[in-house]
């Protein structure tokens, strides 16, 4: 039998059994699914990682081929007559149904036009090569991420960091009119659909709610707008003695990163110099095989270190939904990659220890932001003054030392980066609401309401393009955000029912078995086999909410 006839049998039994008989044509139709996209997901994986890790054309023309392949099915304007038919239907076994939603969720924003799909694949591989393959140039001499980010952390001559930080914008002016293109082609697809715009579909698709999303940063934007004033203007002072400048002078190059999206290396302790001489590749295998939730086979098949043509960011990645799961890092001994190879791993943990038992199709998190809610509860660890103890042998002397400036050093991280997750989102729903504005002008006046940075006089460049999630994550970035929340929520049920610590500074973490098996057993083996409002009170007892987020950082 051919592979597309398994979806004419479902549809057979579905006229055949009727309402009594519905799990079987139900059942029917999702294994003819699995069967079909199965090998082509696991294809589409391995092309991405080879294009990821080497740079080269013909990797990155096979992902799009196969990523083509799988749209195509996801594109068959019958089988999604049939699979919104079967969803109709009532089902005693809610395993059958949640797998039916999550394909529709699948099918939805692929019913466009073919021809418009192969546009939009096509384009969308062009920017990633460009995005892959880039590096600035500064004074005559090309720069990796690593280098930039470097300069902007140390260096103290307002000259060289603004020439650093304009070769990290390069890139803007080599992609925008690419990703412009492909704004506009992923609008043209939506409207075909009949939503307003690419950005609402994708809401839609991934069962957020445009309009709780709306209030959920608006409430955060309130709640932080005070503290967030405060603690910049302290922040502010601190940088403007260290580059001897007045402080109404600082310019976004004075920030510590290209995006004033992470906190500036402003305190008394330098967290770099704790990891300089050690191995974080090798400490995080230790933290991760002393919980229970041992690394070892990740790391074999991942690729860590830097290298030309190879994707300079970070990011993990199921294979097979079947055990092979990788990450991608460019390690530099400091605390940035010590936070990134925790952050990445909890991904990777998340998908490793999915339950063999759980079907295919659930075997995952249960939203995007799930995922990324694990990795930021292990990413934090980087900088808690009790794990790094514990991991890299300090004295009590050097713990007390990062202890006293832990809160402070924590609250402004989680702060600054709320207000940036505030401008990435309003960003991509205003460009996709009108993609012919001024895109530049928005994005620095955002810049400017949300993080109260001042935008560089006379700057006409395409800024905003250099953020690469905008071109090939797209509505994506607020998911972040939400991971934070959902981070802070693991974090109290872990202290209050798993440790059932009395207090912040009771809660241990190292060689405790018992974090592990909490993610194991109330996140990760949940899979997708709830809804993610549903799947978060399973693991933590209540709803998603701001309020746990709020008890640890906005004070």
């Amino acid at each position: 039998m051919k592979k597309m006839d398994l979806f004419v049998t479902s549809l057979f039994l579905f006229c055949c059994f009727g309402s009594k008989g519905i799990a079987e044509p139900m059942q029917s139709y999702i294994d003819a699914y699995v069967r079909l996209v199965k090998p082509l997901q696991m294809a589409a994986n391995i092309a991405y990682w080879e294009a990821a890790t080497t740079g080269k054309d013909e990797n990155f023309d096979l992902f799009s081929q196969y990523d083509l392949q799988l749209k195509k099915i996801t594109g068959d304007q019958k089988q999604f007559e049939i699979l919104k038919t079967l969803l109709t239907q009532t089902a005693t076994d809610s395993l059958l149904k949640r797998q039916l939603q999550v394909i529709y969720n699948q099918f939805l924003p692929n019913q466009i036009d073919p021809l418009l799909q192969q546009r939009i694949v096509n384009q969308t591989s062009l920017v990633e090569r460009k995005f892959s393959t880039f590096r600035g140039e500064m004074n005559g001499t090309l720069v990796n991420q690593n280098e930039i980010d470097a300069i902007l952390k140390t260096e103290k001559n307002s000259d060289i960091r603004q020439a650093a930080w304009e070769a990290g914008k390069q890139v803007g002016e080599a992609v925008s009119m690419d990703i412009l293109h492909l704004v506009k082609l992923r609008n043209e697809a939506a409207q075909s659909l009949g939503f307003a715009n690419f950005h609402t579909l994708s809401l839609t698709s991934a069962e957020q709610d445009p309009d709780q999303l709306d209030a959920l940063m608006a409430e955060l934007q309130q709640l932080s707008e005070e503290p967030f004033l405060r603690i910049k203007a302290e922040l502010d002072s601190i940088l403007s003695f260290n580059y001897d400048i007045d402080r109404h002078n600082l310019m976004p190059w004075h920030y510590h990163d290209l995006f004033f999206q992470e906190t500036p290396q402003i305190f008394a302790v330098d967290l770099d110099r704790y990891y300089e001489n050690r191995d974080v590749v090798e400490l995080a295998r230790l933290f991760f095989q002393g919980i229970h939730l041992p690394v070892d086979q990740i790391l074999l098949h991942s690729d860590l270190y830097e290298r030309a043509g190879k994707n300079p960011h970070a990011f993990s990645t199921d294979i097979d939904r079947e055990g092979d799961v990788r990450i991608l890092c460019n390690v530099v001994n400091n605390e940035r990659w010590m936070e990134t190879m925790l952050h990445e791993l909890g991904h990777a943990t998340y998908d490793q220890y999915q339950s063999p038992s759980t079907p295919w199709l659930l075997r995952g998190a249960a939203h995007s932001f799930t995922t990324e809610g694990v990795a930021m509860f292990f990413g934090r660890l980087s900088r808690h003054p009790v794990w790094m103890q514990e991991m890299l042998g300090l004295s009590n002397q050097e713990r007390d030392e990062i202890t006293a400036v832990a809160d402070k050093y924590m609250q402004l991280k989680q702060i600054i980066f709320a207000r940036w997750a505030m401008v990435m989102y309003y960003f991509e729903k205003e460009m996709y609401a009108n993609p012919d504005q001024d895109l530049n002008a928005l994005w620095w006046g955002l810049i400017k309401k949300y993080q109260h940075v001042t935008p560089p006089p006379q700057r006409i460049k395409p800024d905003w393009a250099t953020k690469i999630h905008i071109a090939l994550y797209p509505a994506y970035y607020h998911n972040y955000l939400l991971g934070e929340l959902f981070a802070s929520q693991l974090y109290e049920y872990y202290r209050d029912n798993v440790l059932k610590a009395a207090s912040d500074e009771q809660v241990a973490w190292v060689e405790q078995i018992k974090l592990g098996d909490f993610m194991r057993k109330r996140v990760f083996t949940l899979g997708a086999k709830y809804p993610w409002q549903e799947m978060i009170k399973k693991a933590t007892g209540e709803y998603l909410s701001a309020a746990a987020f709020a008890r640890q950082f906005v004070k």
